[in-house]
Formats: C-alpha cells, structure tokens, sequence
C-alpha cells in the first residue's frame, strides 16, 4: 500500500464553508459556528477526490513520530497560539469580516512562549525566518513526549522509550473488520502522525476503559479505511452520517494519489458527535503485545493478555 499523507496542517474541509454566528457545537467557548455550504470545494476537485482512499477521522490528538536526541520519540500537538489581546483583535476581526484572510500578525509579540525543544510543522510558512500563523492564527508545531513530564501522562503511557515501542491499533492484517492491539516498534513508525485516543481523551467517544483502568493507545492516520464511501454529495454525505452502520465516526479524511488531505467532520453538516454507539468502539479487537513483562504498566497489563480477543473494543479490561 502507499504511504499515506500525514496530517502535519489543518485539513481543508471538501466543501466550502461559512461562518455563522450561533455557538459551536464543538467548542463550547467559541460563539460561532464554521458550518459547510454544498459548493464542492474546488481544492477537492483538483486533487481528484473521486479517486481517493476515504479513511475514518479519528476523534482524539495528533502526535508525530520522528528523532529526539537521535532515538525515535512521540512528539505531542502544541500549536502557538496568540496572547489574549492579540485573540480578542483577531476575534474582532474575524466577526466584522466574517473571514479571517488578510489579518494582520506581530509574530514576535501576539503569540504565546513555547518550549524550547518545540518544532514548526512540516510546511508552515516562515516570514523573515520565523515560522508565520495560518488563516487560523495557529502556528501548528510538536513537542517530544518525555517520560516525566505530567501535562503529557497519557501520552506517555502508550510508549515505552526503553523498549523502543508504541501501543497501536490497527485493522488487522488478515481481516480489516477485526483490530488488534500491538506493541509496534517506534523506529517502524518514524514520520507518521498518528491520533492517541482513549479514556481520558476528548471525552472518550470510543468507550475506552474506565477510570480506574484507563485505556491510551495510537491510530496511525489512514490506517482506519471507510468501506463503500458515500459519493462527495452534501446530501448523500449527510445520509451517510445518519443512517448507515459505517457512518457512525467522527467525519471522514481522503487521502488524495498527490499527497493532498480533504475531511468533512459531522458539525460542518449540522449533525452530531458524539452520537451513540461508534463504528470503531464497536469491532471486535485481539490484544498481540508480548515480550514486554519487564515494560511499564499498560505494556505489561496487556501482555498478560496476549492472543485475547474481546468482542468490541469498548470491552478491553486488564488487572491493573
């Protein structure tokens, strides 16, 4: 199979869009809704989407895996994002012209500090050698994932830097219907994205764990694929969304042939998420993490479960 793109920038939605001035049904601070018209976005168009491999957008947080000191390391999601007064003018902005094109930025004073071991995304534009916002007032970047740092504890918990590997799950090999959950070798991963999703992740819409027994794990972006896709129709899309068993995910993201990354996310429709029972939390999944009794806790909770299948995912349960 081809090598799939990664998601190093905001994905452009497949449809137009426009704002409306009603609250997000995504974000509960924000007082605007970025909603789909049933214009074709002509981004779309180009890229050939009628040709592309439609995947399952993953409803988590986007991490990276490259090089730190020289070993394969999880890097975390940390956008820089502008200072309160710096928003409050963008916001102001963004109202009165119901578009956020042709803002005017300070890089050196509107955006807040960040570690200094953090990196610009792959093809963020840089303004006098500094990396430059996008439309969005976001400079997307990565932080690596170190072992003790608290903010990133789930993170943390899916790698095991000591045995150089990463809790994966993954449409299994022999039948793409079933998961399974691996202990993949990190320098296997290296330059992929991937979405770590689990209990205490965007409000845990797959169901994983519990409390006491949190479940992290990884999603390589892509890795997911939707079976018999709806056509790229405004109304057959919504449909898709309401009705059909494959429809119960968070949106969908094409992989176009040139590298080009198109989504549609339920809210740009008007629909819910989450809305019941999810495709993904719903398959059944078979545990292959072995050789790791000497790793930290999740690796070693699975491993005692190694070659166990459960009945959907939601139902994983391990000895803590």
């Amino acid at each position: 199979m081809r090598r799939l793109g990664s998601v190093q920038q905001k994905i452009p939605c497949v449809f137009l869009t426009e704002v409306k001035e009603e609250q997000s049904r995504k974000r509960d601070c924000q007082h605007f809704q970025v909603v789909a018209t049933e214009v074709v976005n002509p981004a779309a168009l180009d890229a050939d989407i009628d040709c592309a491999l439609a995947t399952e957008k993953l409803d988590g947080t986007c991490c990276y895996v490259t090089l730190y000191n020289g070993q394969p390391y999880l890097w975390a999601r940390l956008d820089r994002k502008p200072n309160k007064q710096a928003e409050k003018r963008f916001k102001k902005y963004q109202r009165s012209h119901r578009s956020c094109k042709g803002f005017t930025w300070n890089v050196d004073e509107d955006f807040k500090t960040v570690p200094e071991t953090w990196i610009p995304a792959h093809r963020v534009k840089c303004h006098n050698g500094r990396p430059a916002p996008d439309e969005h007032g976001h400079i997307p970047g990565w932080v690596p994932v170190e072992k003790d740092n608290k903010q990133y504890c789930w993170h943390s918990s899916v790698v095991d830097y000591e045995v150089g590997a990463a809790l994966v799950l993954r449409p299994s090999a022999d039948d793409e219907s079933v998961l399974e959950m691996a202990a993949v070798p990190l320098i296997d991963l290296l330059e992929q994205t991937l979405e770590l999703i689990g209990t205490n992740v965007n409000g845990n819409p797959y169901g994983l764990g519990c409390k006491k027994q949190p479940v992290h794990c990884l999603v390589s972006h892509g890795s997911v694929r939707v079976r018999n896709p709806p056509p790229v129709d405004f109304q057959q899309l919504c449909s898709w969304f309401q009705e059909s068993p494959e429809g119960r995910v968070e949106g969908i993201v094409w992989h176009c042939s040139d590298g080009t990354l198109i989504k549609v996310h339920r809210h740009h429709l008007g629909l819910r998420w989450p809305d019941g029972e999810t495709c993904l939390g719903n398959k059944p999944v078979v545990l292959h993490v072995d050789g790791c009794n000497n790793s930290k806790d999740l690796f070693t909770s699975f491993s005692r479960l190694n070659g166990q299948r459960f009945s959907q995912l939601q139902d994983i349960r391990y000895d803590p």
